[in-house]
């Protein structure tokens, strides 16, 4: 969606491969053409150019994306509490949240914002559903997409989040516990059963503060660019468990992996670690892929990508309290928990193909129903917004093709 290009040609599979982007994003051909941008949230996101504008990339991004540079006390805060929100072991400084309040502050911070939090701090103490602190991340990054939006005026801008996502992979079980052979107990269905509703009635009345900010005149568009399922291939099996390392960077040292440069969890089970050269990646892609639990092979096999390898734990049932994880390579085993964590519940979405997109704007046609290419949706927003369509975006742009009769809804 950002580049016009598809898989074969951007090679991004994973969150956090934003170097890989070689091609130029919507951001960097509209600041080409003498506009400012405001990119608040997207994935995977990375500059070609010298764009003129804000950009906030998602918590997975390489934070030098970042601009300007005081964007980044939102962007460390935020990344540690959606990346670690499951680690018990993650903890803030008193000075980290001194820190991101004193940003808040200067950034639009809302009265409905902090009334919400509190509401929900405190009713976590006879209700419980935590998971909602999600939604409050959402009206935090919501006042700062308003408070630079308002100032910047920008030409072009995005607003991307994740949290009903999260809702719909986590909680899919409990809004529809007759779909599955495993079902939520009474205690969690009084817990989780009303997720993923909440998540779409979260989102919609951001939708509704969206375009109350932006006014009638602007072209809105509303893309998921996929959408979510129920997921079923491990009932049979007891449902598919998720675990990670507390301590990513600490664990592959335990297991023997030297020389390394960084490390960086994505989503459920998956990390990066990062060296500073291939041979050094090399070598602790033969350290990972030897680790086992109770003599079974415990990690995928890493992808090495040059200086980074990705890989994930790989054993998706329920984990024993005494089994052993061993590490041939450093000759150290462990009790598995010492090292790893179960990830709250059991997954219970998964990723559709397909997704939404709805676009407001007197040039597009009122239908519904019509199957249209991700890669034309970087040439229909240059082209509403009269920038040339370069020549590698090879779909043609929704204004320019039959399928404008049916592309609004």
């Amino acid at each position: 969606m950002h580049t016009g290009v598809p898989y074969s040609e951007h090679g991004v599979e994973h969150l956090g491969e934003s170097e890989k982007v070689k091609q130029p994003a919507l951001w960097d051909l509209i600041s080409e053409a003498g506009g400012k941008v405001w990119v608040c949230g997207s994935m995977n996101v990375h500059c070609t150019s010298d764009v003129t504008g804000d950009i906030l990339p998602d918590p997975w991004t390489a934070e030098e994306m970042t601009r300007p540079p005081e964007l980044l006390t939102y962007n460390r805060f935020v990344r540690k509490q959606v990346q670690e929100h499951s680690n018990a072991t993650a903890k803030f400084k008193k000075s980290d949240y001194l820190k991101f309040l004193s940003f808040m502050m200067s950034h639009g911070l809302s009265a409905y914002t902090v009334k919400t939090a509190v509401s929900q701090v405190l009713g976590e103490r006879t209700d419980g559903k935590r998971w909602r602190r999600a939604f409050i991340l959402d009206l935090l990054q919501f006042d700062v997409f308003e408070s630079i939006y308002r100032k910047e005026s920008p030409v072009f801008s995005t607003f991307f989040l994740n949290s009903t996502a999260h809702m719909q992979h986590v909680y899919w079980r409990n809004m529809q516990p007759e779909l599955f052979q495993i079902k939520p107990t009474e205690k969690e269905q009084k817990e989780y059963s009303t997720a993923i509703l909440e998540g779409y009635i979260h989102m919609d009345k951001l939708v509704e503060r969206m375009l109350k900010l932006v006014g009638d005149d602007a072209t809105v568009i509303f893309a998921t660019a996929i959408s979510q399922q129920p997921y079923l291939l491990f009932e049979e099996k007891g449902g598919k468990r998720i675990y990670r390392p507390y301590d990513i960077a600490g664990f592959a040292r335990w297991a023997g992996v030297k020389n390394l440069k960084a490390s960086n969890p994505v989503m459920a089970e998956q990390f990066w670690l990062e060296f500073h050269s291939p041979e050094d990646c090399a070598a602790a892609a033969e350290v990972i892929e030897a680790i086992t639990l109770d003599g079974e092979t415990a990690f995928k096999a890493p992808q090495v990508e040059g200086p980074a390898l990705f890989t994930g734990f790989n054993i998706r049932r329920e984990i024993p309290k005494t089994a052993v994880l061993t590490s041939p390579a450093a000759g150290v085993s462990c009790n598995f928990f010492d090292r790893l964590y179960a990830i709250e519940g059991m997954k219970s979405g998964m990723h559709h193909p397909d997704g939404l997109l709805w676009i407001r704007d007197p040039r597009i046609s009122k239908a519904s129903n019509p199957r249209v290419a991700l890669e034309s949706v970087a040439p229909t927003v240059l082209d509403l917004l009269d920038v040339p369509v370069p020549r590698h975006m090879h779909d043609p742009s929704l204004l320019k093709t039959p399928v404008l009769e049916a592309v609004g809804v």
